[in-house]
This record gives C-alpha cells, sequence and structure tokens, in this order.
C-alpha cells in the first residue's frame, strides 16, 4: 500500500478501482470500504479525495465518457470525406462491440443511472454531445444524432448476441442512416 501524503496516483487509483468494482459488481456493489480495498488505499482516502460516493460516481463515470469519446476521436478524426467516415462509424461499432466487456457493462450501469437520476442523465446528455460534435464533423447534424442511436445500438446488440451480425450488415446500416 502506498503510503504518506505524496501519492499522486491515489486518485486515480480510486477511479480505476470504482470502474473496475462496477463492471464487476453493479453500482449496487459499490462502497468506499471495497474500492478502498481495491485500489490498495486507506479508508480515509476516499474522504479526501471525494465529497461522498455520488461525487465518486460522477467523476469515475465521466472517466469512463473521456474514454470512450477518445475512441469515437481515434476512429473519426483521420476520415477525410463520407466514404471514409461511413467506414469510420463501421470500425467504431465493431471495435465497440468487440472491445471489453466492461466498457459494455460501464455504459449500461450508466445509461441506468442516468434513466433514474437526472445529474446521470446530465453526465450522459454531455457524452452524447461530444460524441455527435465528433459525428457533425462529417454528417449533418440530423443524420449525427441517427448515426449515434444507430452506434449505441448495433454496439449492444454486435455484444449480445451470441452470433453477431456481420461487418456488411453493419455498413449496410451506417450507409442506409447516413446517405441522403
Amino acid at each position: 500500500m502506498a503510503t504518506g501524503h505524496t501519492d499522486p496516483q491515489r486518485r486515480d487509483r480510486i477511479l480505476t478501482a470504482t470502474l473496475d468494482l462496477i463492471a464487476d459488481e453493479g453500482v449496487t456493489g459499490v462502497s468506499h470500504r471495497k474500492i478502498a480495498t481495491r485500489a490498495d488505499v486507506p479508508l480515509g482516502s476516499m474522504t479526501y479525495h471525494f465529497t461522498g460516493i455520488d461525487d465518486l460516481l460522477r467523476q469515475a463515470f465521466t472517466r469512463f465518457a473521456d474514454h470512450i469519446v477518445a475512441v469515437f476521436e481515434q476512429h473519426l478524426g483521420p476520415a477525410a470525406g463520407p466514404e471514409q467516415a461511413r467506414e469510420a462509424v463501421t470500425d467504431l461499432i465493431h471495435t465497440l462491440s468487440e472491445g471489453p466487456r466492461r466498457d459494455l457493462v460501464l455504459a449500461q450501469e450508466l445509461y441506468t443511472l442516468a434513466a433514474r437520476h437526472p445529474e446521470y442523465r446530465l453526465l450522459s446528455q454531455e457524452w452524447m454531445h461530444r460524441s455527435r460534435h465528433l459525428l457533425e464533423r462529417h454528417f449533418d447534424p440530423d443524420t449525427a444524432r441517427q448515426l449515434d442511436a444507430l452506434i449505441e445500438g448495433l454496439t449492444l446488440h454486435r455484444a449480445l448476441d451470441p452470433a453477431p451480425h456481420t461487418r456488411d450488415l453493419t455498413r449496410e446500416a451506417v450507409t442506409r442512416v447516413s446517405t441522403p
């Protein structure tokens, strides 16, 4: 366990441990004690770095949203022109659906919180705004909104289906939504 007051990674370890715990046990399994144990920090560090469990959850989910937006940027950033953008969206859907199960679980946990609590709804709305902004580099705002929803839906369907649909079907769906 890291000791002393000069542990610059402590806050980051707590946020990572929080997301790992949520991925393993769901939001309902979260407690300061479990997170402190996972992060290998003293229990008192929890209240030093965060005002409470809601503050901790909001900051952890903000970190997760930043991660997903970075994945969007990685795929959409280099695209030049509509065809490359469509291919980038197709790649993004397959990357997200075939990626770590942890990311899928964390997204669903955030959506569930957002459905129940306005403060998390704001966090998810900001996440949607950021992903749509990246899509709007290549598509008009209405198409970007539709593609954002398509990305979410196809990612979830591909991840949960024992026989996920093919890349060709993904590309066809993206093309249908994004072609004027």
